[in-house]
């Protein structure tokens, strides 16, 4: 058998194609080992700084009265014998106790060691998020996604609580985070039906749609915007009702996603309210260029017809969140810290 020349060259250009291709693919999955590790080390500093803090608070519950120090003592072992899905609560729990502390009172050295203990957690709780931020950021990569480089390890998450100097609100932990930020609104009417948007990625004209998915009102927040005028801002844009600030309650939950749209990568932390009104038609008032080709339609389903729906849904578990939801609205406060959903 005779090789021509050109077919020499395309079998040498093809097998030089697939070296560079697994050189690359060796190099990025060598960094992703890497960045892993990375973010295991810096989970167990941020782990070893928050059992500290858990010691310095017992060691103050000593020097407080009885009540006080019977409060701080169970915030500390709730905090650092919670499970890995509680800890974030527990520990924005202990953050509040420590913060009801009159410090004034204190011996001076007791002082010192809240403030070493705090300082130590935030620095150690930044370490560990800007690991998870780098990691999530490779791993949101086409490149990574096709060739699975990121194995079965599951995606890092990020430890979000509050920095004590002043306990803030949980939603307030959106102010300064480095990720797409969203406010998300599951808007229920009277029966118990929320509202939904189905949608699809933005493909050429004629183009069918290789897949659609169903998700609660929301969208981005703009720089400086509070998260509920976000959320009614949103409510208002892609559904045409008006309600205040004041009406929505939350944020219930958070979630974080990294997904691509229309070619790019988004790393994104979503805040979910909650807000009761009577059914109604949407009028979209404000969509988008983009919204208005990749937007399909707006329903209201109930919890049943939601677990029914053939296309994806996010969040995966909205139709067991309706009844929590509910009572939510009905009490008119949300929880301290949102829980997490996927």
């Amino acid at each position: 058998m005779n090789l021509t020349a050109t077919t020499v060259l395309v079998i040498g250009l093809i097998v030089v194609a697939v070296l560079i291709v697994a050189a690359l693919a060796y190099q990025t999955a060598h960094r992703l080992d890497r960045l892993h590790v990375r973010v295991d080390l810096s989970m167990q500093a941020l782990d070893a700084a928050l059992a500290r803090r858990s010691a310095v608070a017992r060691a103050v519950a000593a020097s407080i009265p009885e009540d006080a120090a019977r409060a701080l003592r169970g915030a500390a072992d709730r905090a650092e014998n919670a499970a890995p899905e509680d800890r974030e609560p527990r520990e924005n729990q202990l953050s509040a106790a420590i913060g009801a502390i009159d410090i004034e009172t204190l011996p001076r050295s007791l002082v010192a060691e809240i403030a070493d203990a705090d300082t130590r957690v935030t620095m150690a709780r930044r370490f560990h998020n800007d690991a998870v931020r780098d990691t999530r950021a490779l791993r949101g990569r086409r490149f990574v996604r096709l060739l699975h480089l990121g194995g079965t390890a599951p995606m890092p998450q990020y430890f979000d609580i509050v920095d004590r100097g002043g306990v803030l609100p949980a939603a307030l932990l959106a102010e300064t985070d480095e990720r797409r930020v969203s406010a998300r609104v599951i808007v229920v009417d009277a029966d118990g039906a929320v509202l939904l948007i189905r949608g699809h990625e933005p493909v050429p004209e004629g183009v069918s749609p290789a897949g659609h998915w169903w998700f609660t009102v929301g969208g981005g927040v703009e720089r400086g915007e509070d998260l509920r005028a976000a959320a009614a801002r949103e409510l208002l844009e892609e559904t045409g009702r008006t309600l205040p600030p004041a009406a929505f309650v939350g944020p219930l939950y958070r979630r974080e996603a990294v997904f691509t749209f229309d070619g790019e990568v988004f790393d994104s932390v979503e805040y979910f309210f909650a807000v009761a009104c009577e059914r109604f038609e949407p009028a979209p008032s404000g969509w988008t260029d983009l919204e208005r080709r990749t937007l399909d339609e707006l329903r209201w389903c109930s919890a049943e017809e939601i677990r029914a729906l053939a296309d994806p849904v996010y969040p995966a578990a909205l139709a067991d969140l309706v009844p929590d939801v509910r009572a939510a609205l009905a009490a008119g406060s949300a929880p301290d810290v949102p829980a997490r959903v996927e």
